[in-house]
């Protein structure tokens, strides 16, 4: 099997062991699952279903991130308690994830769940010298990892600019450095807050996928994945916090999947361009959603238009009409698979072959895509 590697920027082999260890960075549960967020599960859902498919046994964790200021926020907007709205998007998004046919991962744990193993991290970073306190927050010091940017490849400006952008809070006059992030920091008076020997508050958002891995998987993974926009600064800092607090590498391949944009701009709650799974659900069968999904290749960065379920839908009635097996063509698919997760290609072949009246059961199955 062959995929690309986001820190190697090439196509290069992936040879895990018989149990794969992966790690998805998965939903901050404050609202409905869109197609954006779909589009990224189902990306490694079809990995995985590979990856079983070759023999493997697959332990993968996605985590919750029930402790983020988004979930705060819309939390104080609606008059509910954090928990509770997590509670009920997360519900909503796990039976999204079933009527797409994704397989259940092995946990998905809460980031709350992790306090102490998240207080134990912290003291092991600062222990090794590479994290620092000021003004009553903890921050990891970049210049004490000299490969911080090497996983993204981004120059010091691109960093700076994400980081910006992705709640960095680059101006933070505490810091010594714009690039250092927190690793826990003071509590607002209607946030949860746990007491520390650092002073009472909340850790930061890099520090609970850390945390949840190293508890969930060991020190290192097989594969690390998520949506190209956690690239940075999320997943680098995992990575420099991670291998600073173990000194062992953390992620043997990051594997990150494309955006899907909307009116010219990527799907986000910010703009409101969204288009939600559950109400796609209540007019397309969920494997015209799925099949809409993996047409696109997982690194590509594509728009959404008015077409595609629609042709989706018809594509699984196409699909519906040849439900014999076909050997050859399930290898063929295999084939394509392995060759960096080439969803289109596969899809090409299949529907080839219903076209000629030939069989596609196996080869729709290994998709995710049950024919009865």
């Amino acid at each position: 099997m062959q995929l690309y590697d986001t820190a190697r920027r090439a196509i290069v082999p992936f040879e895990p062991g018989e149990t794969v260890l992966m790690y998805t960075c998965g939903i901050t549960p404050y609202d409905a699952t869109h197609f954006g967020h779909a589009a990224t599960f189902i990306s490694y859902d079809i990995l995985i279903r590979r990856l079983i498919d070759r023999g493997h046994d697959v332990r993968c964790v996605r985590n919750v991130t029930d402790v983020d200021d988004p979930l705060f926020e819309k939390a104080r907007e609606l008059g509910i308690h954090y928990l509770d709205l997590a509670a009920g998007e997360e519900a909503r998004f796990e039976r999204d994830m079933e009527a797409l046919n994704a397989l259940p991962v092995s946990s998905t744990p809460r980031a709350s769940s992790a306090i102490p193993d998240i207080r134990g991290f912290i003291g092991m970073v600062l222990e090794r010298g590479h994290a620092y306190i000021a003004g009553g927050s903890v921050y990891f010091d970049v210049s004490k990892y000299p490969s911080f940017g090497s996983m993204s490849g981004y120059s010091r400006a691109e960093m700076l600019a994400f980081a910006r952008e992705r709640g960095g809070n680059v101006d933070d006059p505490n810091k010594r450095s714009p690039l250092d992030f927190v690793l826990w920091h003071p509590s607002a008076d209607d946030e949860p807050a746990w007491d520390t020997m650092w002073g009472r508050g909340r850790p930061g958002w890099h520090i609970e996928c850390s945390a949840l891995a190293l508890r969930e998987l060991g020190t290192t993974i097989d594969l690390h994945g998520g949506g190209s926009d956690l690239i940075f600064p999320h997943h680098e800092s995992e990575r420099a916090q991670s291998e600073a607090a173990t000194g062992e590498q953390f992620v043997k391949h990051w594997m990150h999947t494309g955006m899907v944009a909307k009116d010219g701009s990527k799907m986000s709650k910010s703009l409101g361009n969204l288009v939600f799974v559950d109400a796609l659900r209540e007019d397309f069968d969920p494997r015209a959603i799925r099949l809409a999904i993996i047409e696109h290749h997982y690194r590509s960065d594509w728009e959404w238009d008015d077409d595609l379920m629609p042709r989706n839908a018809a594509r699984l009635e196409s699909w519906l009409a040849r439900p014999d097996p076909n050997p050859e063509l399930l290898e063929a698919v295999r084939a394509r698979l392995d060759d960096d997760l080439d969803t289109p290609g596969a899809l090409a072949m299949i529907d080839a072959a219903a076209a000629a009246g030939q069989g596609v059961r196996e080869a729709a199955e290994l998709l995710g895509v049950p024919l009865d």
